[in-house]
């Protein structure tokens, strides 16, 4: 082995980014992380000003001129591109033809900041640094912090999809999927508070009692679940549709804001609850009796006014046969000062059930 190359060997484990420099300008050795850094091209035999571009100081552009800045801090970067800037340091090495080593300079690099890029695009590792670099611990403690982190952000992920679901099962009915008495009073309050116009159907079931208690819960349960999803299917897609109770369910629809129209979706709802559910062997029918107001653009309403003034139309449709939607008329229509004005409700066009019974 030459002297150079014993040089660079003793050096490059001291100094792994170090550039052995011979008066040519050419790379006589270099260090086992520069030569990773710099691969497929080897360094060895290459000109150092081929390899790097002197940033600062500006202006050298041969080996004159790099040997001049001995001592001095220098910036660098790769002409092979990329976007790492390197910092670095030169000392002259002395000719010595006994020694064999015929001069030049020893220019030993550093990544500077940038080294958790560098580690990350070249591949570089602990090994790959001089064991007194402080570099080795600041990776390892990256390292730490960013498996600490991620395990962190898997643990929010977790604990969120839980928040999420806890709040999506506080605001669910198990039984339909719809959503729950407390969901339906959020997103009330939330209509009344906007400007825009909107409609709230008031469903409650006919004769279900007779199919619950004549042919048990789960029959019961089955209907429920079936009426749910005739309700879904005539809703719109900005429809809010909550079970409420037993068997009462509240529909509201953001934008409705005419009563022929709102009494038409009562109608097409009692329709499909009226069609026969099958259970087995058993069919099982019941019907719906709805009250409905109407809240609209800019009217003054609360949550409590409405529903009251819903169920009294829902009373109202009971006591006139079942089966058939009333809406609240008066209740409706906006007073003095733009506020809604209590008033008795007005029966629709009745629609009226089928012989309700399960068999």
């Amino acid at each position: 082995m030459s002297a150079v190359a014993a040089l660079g060997a003793l050096l490059g484990r001291l100094c792994p980014m170090i550039a052995l420099v011979g008066p040519t300008g050419h790379v006589l050795a270099a260090g086992p992380t520069l030569e990773r850094v710099l691969a497929p091209r080897a360094p060895v035999g290459a000109r150092f000003l081929e390899l790097f571009e002197v940033l600062r100081p500006h202006g050298v552009a041969d080996m004159a001129g790099l040997a001049a800045l001995e001592g001095a801090r220098i910036r660098l970067r790769l002409r092979s591109g990329g976007r790492h800037a390197l910092k670095g340091v030169l000392c002259r090495l002395p000719a010595n033809g006994a020694l064999g080593l015929p001069g030049g300079v020893v220019v030993n690099l550093s990544f500077g900041i940038s080294v958790v890029e560098a580690v990350r695009d070249f591949g570089l590792t602990a090994s790959d640094f001089a064991a007194t670099d402080p570099t080795s611990e600041m990776l390892y403690l990256l390292e730490a912090k960013s498996a600490a982190m991620a395990e962190s952000r898997r643990l929010n992920r977790r604990l969120d999809g839980a928040r999420k679901a806890a709040q999506e099962q506080a605001l669910s009915d198990p039984l339909t999927g719809l959503r729950n008495r407390r969901a339906c009073d959020l997103a009330l309050d939330d209509l009344c508070r906007a400007p825009e116009p909107f409609g709230l159907l008031h469903v409650d079931l006919d004769f279900f009692k007779q199919v619950n208690d004549g042919c048990g819960h789960a029959a019961g349960d089955l209907v429920l679940q079936v009426v749910a999803r005739r309700m879904l299917a005539q809703a719109r897609p900005d429809d809010i549709l909550a079970r409420v109770g037993g068997d009462e369910f509240v529909l509201l629809l953001p934008g409705m804001d005419d009563i022929p129209a709102l009494e038409t979706v009562a109608r097409r709802l009692i329709a499909a609850i009226e069609a026969p559910v099958s259970d087995g062997p058993a069919r099982h029918r019941v019907s719906a009796s709805i009250g409905g107001v109407l809240r609209p653009a800019r009217a003054e309403a609360d949550p409590p006014s409405l529903m009251a003034a819903a169920d009294r139309a829902l009373y109202a449709a009971k006591a006139a046969g079942r089966g058939r939607a009333i809406m609240a008329g008066a209740s409706a229509r906006a007073g003095a000062g733009g506020a809604l004005s209590p008033g008795p409700v007005t029966e629709n066009s009745p629609v009226q059930g089928a012989a309700m019974r399960s068999g």
